[in-house]
């Protein structure tokens, strides 16, 4: 298992890195300050949203795992998912990334935006 940066300077780090690339970010939900859960909101122009949250492997690692996809026929859905687990743990952090290819940031391979 791996130390774990504080989730204040990983959400930094994302944020600032998607807008030295051209991208808009921002945080939607503030969380505890060193060891909050921290869900990524990818989406270009606000559209096409996809979550993703870490969560332990079989081996201990923590890695980045799509929890939801936005539906196009109900986008009120995906916000209502949100709103759920922002009630849930108010620990939660929420950032949202609107880039192409937003979810590079994370490590994962590019979605088509």
């Amino acid at each position: 298992m791996t130390e774990r940066l504080p989730a204040h300077l990983e959400v930094g780090g994302l944020v600032r890195s998607v807008q030295v690339a051209g991208g808009f970010a921002t945080v939607l939900q503030k969380g505890e300050h060193d060891a909050g859960v921290i869900l990524v909101v990818c989406c270009l122009h606000g559209r096409n949203q996809r979550l993703y949250e870490r969560m332990p492997d079989v081996s201990g690692d923590r890695k980045w795992v799509s929890v939801k996809v936005e539906d196009t026929e109900n986008t009120s859905e995906f916000l209502d998912y949100l709103d759920r687990r922002r009630h849930q743990d108010q620990d939660t952090w929420i950032v949202e990334l609107d880039i192409p290819n937003a979810e590079r940031f994370i490590g994962l391979s590019a979605q088509n935006d």
